[in-house]
């Protein structure tokens, strides 16, 4: 039969796809739409599942509050390019996995990707983008927090995102500090939140190099007492100096304002993943001789 540029028209709104994909699946289904549609999708499917094995390490981080100013999470999208990640069509499907995250309010990322999202779930969503865009996108993490108090949220360039839960200050202050995590990457909040194998193991490492001065045994524990000290202030929110002041550090800062900082939660793009050294000379002469 002839498939008019109408049905082609109109299967394209349905599933943005090209023009020429649209025509074979009408062509395909003996021009039934419905048919045309669900064809569509399964070899999308399909598709996505090859690309999935694919290193994405581009994206972008997106926050979302709650209208109570109560909740509130973050999530990390990625891409396998900034091109992508740059697009319209990745940044709405972001924007609606967090607005997903915070209505939904999942325990972990398997209850996120399973949950609602315009009659769909969000996995769906996202293998349907896949073969869209034909980059392979993840949802890699989300994390969700809860205040009492007031949250301060801050992006940089949709790279860097962070949430911070703040109790007895305000909005400004609250920003602030997101501002400040973002620029210092604190480990933790505070000394007790340090993890204990890490504290023993850069206090060998302190040892070991006071050791090698020669000096003796008491002057070495000094020594090392201070070096831990220093750490600790340099890998903790509170010990950590103000960006906006460094003459005051952010615990005394919080002390002034009469508040604390219940939480926080940072992500940067792609942090953690392990990016595939690309050649791409070598890549077009591996194409050349396959050809």
């Amino acid at each position: 039969m002839s498939i008019t540029a109408s049905q082609v028209k109109e299967l394209r709104e349905r599933t943005g796809a090209g023009m020429m994909e649209c025509k074979k699946a009408l062509v395909e289904t003996a021009g039934d739409l419905d048919a045309a549609v669900e064809l569509m999708r399964v070899s999308g499917l399909a598709k996505a599942d090859k690309k999935a094995g694919r290193v994405a390490t581009e994206g972008r981080i997106v926050t979302a509050t709650s209208a109570d100013g109560k909740r509130a999470a973050v999530v990390e999208v990625n891409s396998e390019t900034d091109f992508v990640s740059g697009g319209d069509v990745f940044g709405d499907f972001a924007v609606a996995v967090v607005q997903t995250a915070l209505q939904a309010w999942p325990d972990d990322l398997d209850g996120l990707l399973g949950a609602s999202l315009d009659g769909s779930t969000v996995e769906e969503t996202r293998r349907e983008l896949i073969a869209k865009i034909g980059e392979n996108i993840n949802v890699r993490r989300f994390a969700r927090l809860e205040t009492a108090g007031v949250f301060g949220t801050y992006l940089h360039n949709n790279r860097i995102g962070v949430v911070v839960a703040v109790e007895g200050g305000d909005t400004d202050l609250a920003k602030d500090i997101a501002m400040h995590v973002a620029a210092s990457n604190p480990l933790c909040v505070a000394e007790s939140d340090v993890p204990a194998d890490l504290l023993e193991r850069e206090r060998d490492i302190l040892i070991g190099q006071a050791e090698q001065s020669g000096k003796p045994a008491e002057i070495i524990e000094k020594m090392v007492a201070g070096r831990v000290k220093k750490f600790l202030s340099e890998i903790t929110l509170l010990g950590q100096p103000f960006v906006k002041d460094p003459d005051i550090n952010v615990g005394k800062l919080l002390d002034n304002a009469g508040a604390r900082v219940i939480r926080f939660v940072r992500f940067e793009v792609g942090e953690g993943i392990e990016k595939k050294d690309e050649n791409f000379a070598e890549e077009v002469m591996a194409q050349v001789k396959g050809t």
